[in-house]
């Protein structure tokens, strides 16, 4: 054989050498992939533990200066249908006085067309100290700024659920919620 031919061979052959390789690697990446996806997958939550994290709350049920509280994933929740009284003191704390600054608008949540419903607060129900749960207007027990009174170490909370006395660093969280319609509320972990 001529040199020529030879080192003709020698290029295919190298050609063919790095093609099996390459598709060596893709397979055994691929088969990588369809092994781990099911062990990865299996700690996906499963279904029934996904319909446990959210709840839809018709709050045009809950009268005004009235509240109900729900359990979702084993957390308490407030949703509290706030008198105009109410309202109208959380929009008249001075942010100043805030060991937490935030607008009552702030913790709001839009309704589908994209105004502000001032009348339905929803926000946890666990004290921001050390996680008890709050006594509140629906109680008997206002505090002493007309929200919500944690019995367990004396954070006082006002309407709108921001913090203004003991303890608790923070104002109660406001949960991820959605208004589903303007009177269903769905709330999410």
């Amino acid at each position: 054989m001529s040199d020529n031919h030879s080192a003709a061979l020698e290029a295919v052959d190298e050609e063919r050498r790095d093609f099996i390789h390459v598709a060596t690697i893709a397979a055994a990446a691929g088969g990588a992939g369809l092994v781990a996806y099911p062990l990865i997958d299996q700690m996906n939550a499963a279904g029934d533990t996904k319909a446990a994290s959210s709840l839809e709350v018709d709050v045009s049920k809950i009268p005004a200066g009235g509240e109900i509280r729900v359990l979702i994933g084993g957390k308490p929740f407030f949703l509290r249908h706030r008198t105009e009284n109410e309202i109208a003191e959380a929009d008249n704390a001075v942010l100043a006085d805030l060991r937490d600054p935030e607008t009552d608008a702030d913790r709001l949540a839009p309704l589908p067309d994209g105004s502000l419903n001032p009348a339905i607060l929803v926000t946890s129900g666990s004290c921001t100290h050390l996680g008890c749960v709050p006594v509140g207007p629906a109680q008997g027990n206002v505090g002493d700024y007309g929200g919500w009174d944690c019995p367990c170490h004396g954070s006082h909370y006002d309407t709108s659920g921001r913090i203004r006395k003991g303890p608790a660093p923070t104002n109660l969280p406001i949960p991820n919620y959605e208004y589903v319609t303007a009177s269903v509320v769905k709330i999410s972990l």
